[in-house]
């Protein structure tokens, strides 16, 4: 009887003891994970064949070094450079591209040593951290910000 007692006792300690670790949610990436890095390329690159434009795209972590590169068929050899750039001034920045040109002239920010001042590049958010960029160069500086934020929202917030 006590042994039956003693192993229904530890086996109401052991699940009590497990079970806030059980209950918990997997934790969300805070940083920019190959995996993120795969999806969000996907989307910016289904984006970009979707309408025909050839792109070079970058997908970044938060210190502007890329985790995935992708230059289409087609995309500009100069396009390579420009994207790296972009998805730096987004980290550096915390900003679109967009935004940090439109802020600059405005006299509102520093300017950033080899900074784009034009659209293409945005921050991947997550739980409201800056977790990463993406970033297209080949087409309309407009169009690349179109195939960015694709990629940016199949794995940001």
């Amino acid at each position: 009887m006590h042994r039956l007692a003693l192993k229904g006792l530890l086996t109401l300690c052991l699940i009590t003891a497990l079970q806030p670790a059980l209950a918990q949610a997997p934790a969300e990436p805070k940083a920019m994970t190959y995996e993120l890095a795969k999806a969000a390329m996907a989307a910016a690159e289904a984006s970009a064949r979707e309408n025909g434009w050839r792109l070079t795209i970058v997908v970044a972590d938060d210190t502007g070094m890329p985790v995935m590169l992708h230059r289409i068929d087609g995309a500009s050899t100069g396009s390579y450079n420009i994207a790296l750039r972009k998805a730096m001034t987004v980290v550096t920045s915390g900003m679109s591209t967009g935004e940090y040109g439109q802020k600059l002239q405005a006299g509102e920010v520093s300017e950033i040593e080899n900074g784009i001042t034009f659209a293409g590049g945005v921050p991947v958010m997550r739980n409201g951290v800056l977790i990463g960029a993406v970033s297209a160069s080949g087409a309309r500086a407009a169009e690349d910000e179109v195939a960015s934020l694709a990629g940016a929202a199949a794995i940001g917030n």
